[in-house]
């Protein structure tokens, strides 16, 4: 007797008959855009390049979605690195070219606004301003400051503005309000950056935060020694990578180390570590090498200056004996008579 039902190698023999016309001429019957949206995902060959097939097998979308999707996407990840990150290494390599010769002298030799502080101050010191200094309790309040303004202003305003959240006027707040713009642009006879710019609001409070804060360094470096400096964000970015430098201060220790203080008070930064500290510590953060600090030393070979393991300038009893018998720049060091320690007493 006959089975009532046919085999199971029948039902798959009609299956893929019916399935061979709905793949191969399935478009046909319902259009050939609308075959498009019926599957795109079978499970199986049902080619693309035949234009009455009723569907698409997974294999077409995903080759299509490597190349179009995940291929132009690492493409344009790819300009986004030419375009922005490889300048962006370029201007980081180029700094770290720098800084490893000279590192934090920078600041203390060849920055301008650096230059015209001192300038000023010592024309404050001729005409008799009182010269003010910072005790420690003050020094540690005002040098987080120039880190913030260095993530704030440097990176994180013209980061969100680059997204969208925050206005256009933030895209380089820094430079809107850096005091060494509106200085060194005058050096050149051009007083336009004094101009308050008037567009939107944020714009003209970047202006006038800018010719107060220009006007509030100068009146203060007649009588604070680089007053800008203690705040300055590329203070901050010098700092982070003062340990990759090949100058940098050392100072070893000694039995009359903590004595005199004479260092501390030739820097004109207010760095009391100096007095305190040796070996790494007392290359402080706040540190431009300006060398004052081992200029007025009173003893020989305790603070210098090295270019790797060479000596660019070492401190010397007889120096310092000159140095104070000379000039003193800024009246900011008095001579300090400086007394063999003996038995039983203190060295003065």
């Amino acid at each position: 007797m006959k089975a009532l039902f046919p085999t199971l190698g029948r039902v798959r023999l009609y299956v893929q008959l019916v399935m061979l016309f709905l793949t191969v001429w399935g478009g046909s019957l319902v259009g050939h855009y609308a075959a498009d949206k019926i599957s795109n995902a079978l499970p199986a060959l049902s080619c693309a390049y035949d234009q009455q097939n009723g569907g698409y097998c997974v294999l077409v979308p995903l080759q299509h979605q490597m190349h179009h999707r995940v291929g132009e996407a690492l493409v344009r990840a790819q300009e986004v690195s030419l375009k922005i990150v490889l300048p962006l290494l370029f201007t980081l390599a180029s700094f770290a070219a720098f800084f490893l010769v000279l590192g934090k002298a920078f600041c203390g030799w060849v920055c301008p606004l650096g230059t015209l502080q001192e300038w000023t101050h010592k024309l404050g010191r001729r005409f008799g301003r009182p010269l003010h200094t910072l005790d420690p309790a003050a020094t540690g309040r005002v040098r987080p400051v120039k880190w913030l303004v260095l993530l704030g202003l440097v990176f994180l305003l013209p980061l969100l503005t680059g997204l969208g959240v925050t206005p256009h006027s933030f895209g380089n707040p820094y430079c809107d309000v850096c005091p060494s713009r509106i200085a060194t642009t005058l050096l050149t006879a051009d007083s336009s950056e004094l101009a308050i710019r008037l567009g939107d609001g944020w714009t003209f409070a970047l202006g006038a935060l800018a010719n107060t804060l220009f006007g509030f360094v100068m009146i203060a470096a007649l009588a604070v020694r680089q007053p800008f400096c203690r705040i300055c964000p590329m203070l901050a970015m010098n700092a982070a990578f003062r340990r990759f430098s090949l100058t940098r201060l050392v100072k070893r220790r000694h039995d009359k180390c903590d004595k005199c203080g004479v260092c501390a008070k030739a820097c004109p930064m207010d760095i009391h570590e100096i007095h305190t500290e040796h070996g790494r510590r007392a290359y402080h953060d706040d540190c431009t090498l300006c060398g004052r600090c081992a200029e007025f030393c009173p003893d020989d070979d305790v603070i210098s200056i090295r270019f790797g393991p060479i000596p660019v300038f070492r401190s010397s009893r007889d120096y310092y004996r000159g140095r104070v018998a000379g000039e003193l720049p800024d009246g900011t060091v008095k001579p300090v008579r400086i007394v063999r320690r003996q038995p039983g007493k203190e060295a003065s």
